[in-house]
């Protein structure tokens, strides 16, 4: 009886006495395996086989277990599939769903051919955007560090931390121009909806900026339109430059507060699915508008300025957005921890791919930004201007040509 029951023992597969650690990088594992858009993609790199080997690995303490995760996520090339340790998972749970941030204000990304860190695009008000740091520079070392050896999760990490903490960035800009520079971490007032009048002698125009799409964006977009209705703004301007993304959720949200009853955006999941998803009749705003974006905007603000354009609810104005046109779920793991996954595509009403190629604005901008978007110095709001005053002006005209033309149509009935 012993033997045979020793004998059973032996032969109980290991993943059955998996320690914590183990069972840990296991489920991460796991929940790639179930949600990655991409199943051929995980064939290719063998991705059972890397479980088996991973669990081979020597895994007892929490920073093996990371560690372990980050290597086993590396052949799939996708910088924005990564494992988000403790501090990384708060942080990014803060930017979706809070006011403020510590750091130095970076929205970064990852070139997919070179693997070098861009910056996406700066935080208003952060000591990145004070010390100068533009859309398209690269991030090339932190405190020493290569990006390269880091990649873009540790970047990220790196370069977060406590108010009043410093970090030594080396970047090299767009001029091929590199230094270093040493910046104060600090709290950055997300603040993502920023809105406000502007008049000349004839017209009042809203102008509505979004820095970023947290989770309380969609209500205070519709509260700050309600505003505007009420001062009787005859258009408006919706500012995305910069806007990295966000929650996709709320830029969906948003769209649907413009549009009436038209397709907002195109996902396709890992079994080749396309769902569309229909705003709904009702809209916040249905008066003339133009859109402002540029190469710092990307993901969700893309959606967004998407279907503006394909449903030609709103001009674009600017420059060729940034190229994100992926989709990551936020996955809890263990207690503490998350894991971001990328779990769908998407594609603008008319079925375009924005992953790696961006949106095409209908009129191009090569002008320098200004220092502080949407001041009186932005020259970009005043070419929007300028452009929606030239949509007022042809409006008047058409209408008073067709009350001449109804007016001779009553008369030769009265004849």
């Amino acid at each position: 009886m012993i033997c045979i029951f020793s004998t059973n023992f032996l032969y109980i597969p290991s993943v059955y006495a998996l320690s914590d650690s183990k069972q840990f990088v296991l489920d991460a594992w796991t929940l790639v395996n179930e949600g990655y858009y991409d199943p051929e993609r995980l064939e290719e790199i063998q991705w059972k086989r890397i479980r088996q080997k991973t669990l081979q690995k020597q895994i007892e303490t929490s920073d093996e277990a990371y560690s372990a995760i980050e290597d086993m996520l590396k052949p799939l090339e996708d910088p924005f599939t990564r494992i988000l340790k403790p501090k990384d998972y708060e942080l990014l749970k803060t930017s979706n769903f809070g006011s403020e941030i510590n750091g130095v204000g970076l929205q970064l990304g990852e070139d997919e051919i070179t693997k070098e860190i861009k910056v996406i695009s700066t935080l208003a008000g952060s000591p990145a955007e004070e010390a100068g740091i533009m859309s398209g520079d690269k991030i090339d070392k932190v405190d020493g560090i290569s990006c390269f050896e880091l990649g873009l999760a540790n970047t990220a990490s790196k370069l977060r931390g406590e108010s009043g903490t410093k970090v030594l960035v080396q970047i090299t800009s767009i001029n091929n121009e590199t230094k270093e520079l040493d910046l104060e971490r600090r709290s950055v007032d997300l603040r993502p909806v920023r809105t406000k009048r502007l008049r000349d002698d004839s017209h009042t125009i809203g102008y509505l900026r979004i820095t970023q799409f947290s989770e309380s964006v969609p209500k205070s977009i519709e509260e700050a339109l309600q505003e505007l209705k009420e001062k009787e703004v005859e258009g408006v301007i919706l500012d995305l430059r910069n806007n990295s993304g966000g929650l996709v959720s709320s830029g969906i949200a948003v769209a649907d507060s413009f549009l009436s009853e038209k397709p907002i955006v195109e996902t396709k999941d890992r079994n080749g699915i396309k769902d569309a998803i229909i705003s709904q009749k009702n809209t916040f705003f249905d008066g003339p508008m133009v859109t402002l974006v540029n190469k710092g905007t990307a993901s969700a603000s893309e959606i967004l300025a998407g279907s503006l354009q394909d449903n030609k609810r709103s001009t674009l104005i600017g420059e060729q957005t940034y190229g994100k046109g992926l989709i990551q779920s936020l996955k809890s793991l263990g207690e503490d921890s998350g894991i971001a996954i990328t779990v769908a595509s998407y594609l603008t009403p008319e079925g375009n791919n924005i992953q790696g190629r961006g949106i095409t604005p209908d009129i191009s901008l090569d002008l320098p930004e200004a220092a502080e978007f949407g001041n009186s110095e932005d020259k970009w709001v005043k070419n929007a201007e300028i452009y929606l005053n030239s949509l007022f002006d042809k409006n008047e005209v058409e209408k008073k040509v067709n009350g001449i033309e109804k007016e001779i149509e009553n008369k030769d009935i009265a004849i």
